[in-house]
């Protein structure tokens, strides 16, 4: 009976949020799909159906967050998992980037989610269950990329707010996972969803460095299967005890390892610093 619940994609018309509501509808699941033009849902997914309701909706507008919440509760009468994917990338060294670019990016990979949590959660906690899976990015986990400084720390963000919010909504029943994938052969590294700064500085040459080989060399080349990635969201949705922490990709796996060696080889080379300064 599992095939039965109720999915709530954010960002679905492409990338990520696309490959898993096609997976979604192709395995009997209903799903909810948002995305800024209802019509690009229609044109990949088709009309709304039984099993499928393509919704217009900005993240960054509460009422409009709101609006597809409710349409989604009058067709399908429950939502039983949020995927909040919506998002975008934003390649600049912190220096060049504005105060209005860096704010937008938040606005969308953070705010944004926070909205869709804000007016999902209510359901979640009356059911007594649900998952909620907040996609980051390995960016959000391992932040030592020159240029990604803004984008990563959106992403920290999301997987420290959702490490609270699996606290908060664990006693109603409900899990949440933070989802960090590495490269997955999408169309993320495109000009429609990779933003670069308006004003760049010459001087930034492993930022204008780290372009060139997103653009041009990792675009269309990354090592990830999206299909095999909205499978392992899928399963990891029926597992009675799912992960808090989901690392997606071997390049992803390898990075987290990498991290953490090097945090722990920090904790006990300066140990006798860290635990020096109590009375």
């Amino acid at each position: 009976m599992g095939n039965n619940k109720v999915w709530f994609v954010t960002g679905a018309s492409k990338g990520l949020g696309l490959e898993l509501v096609k997976k979604l509808l192709a395995e009997g699941f209903k799903v909810a799909a948002t995305s800024r033009s209802e019509s690009s849902l229609i044109k990949e997914l088709g009309n709304t159906s039984e099993n499928f309701l393509p919704l217009e909706m900005d993240l960054v507008d509460e009422k409009s967050v709101k609006n597809a919440i409710d349409k989604t509760v009058n067709h399908f009468k429950t939502i039983d998992v949020l995927v909040n994917n919506a998002g975008y990338g934003l390649l600049g060294a912190l220096e060049e980037l504005t105060d209005a670019e860096a704010r937008k990016n938040y606005e969308v990979n953070v705010f944004g989610l926070l909205n869709v949590i804000r007016h999902t959660a209510p359901i979640l906690r009356a059911n007594q269950s649900g998952h909620i899976f907040n996609i980051s990015s390995i960016g959000g986990y391992y932040g030592e990329f020159p240029g990604w400084g803004i984008y990563c720390s959106t992403k920290f963000a999301v997987a420290g707010l959702t490490e609270s919010l699996a606290a908060e909504i664990k006693p109603f029943g409900v899990h949440a996972t933070i989802v960090y994938p590495g490269y997955f052969r999408t169309d993320f590294l495109k000009d429609t969803s990779l933003l670069l700064p308006e004003n760049p500085i010459e001087e930034y040459k492993e930022v204008r460095q780290s372009e060139n080989a997103h653009k041009e060399g990792i675009n269309g080349n990354q090592p990830g299967d999206p299909v095999k990635l909205a499978e392992a969201l899928i399963k990891v949705s029926q597992d009675e005890n799912p992960p808090l922490h989901l690392f997606l990709g071997e390049d992803a796996f390898n990075m987290a390892n990498q991290k953490i060696a090097s945090v722990q080889g920090e904790l006990s080379q300066w140990k006798t610093v860290s635990v020096s300064t109590g009375f």
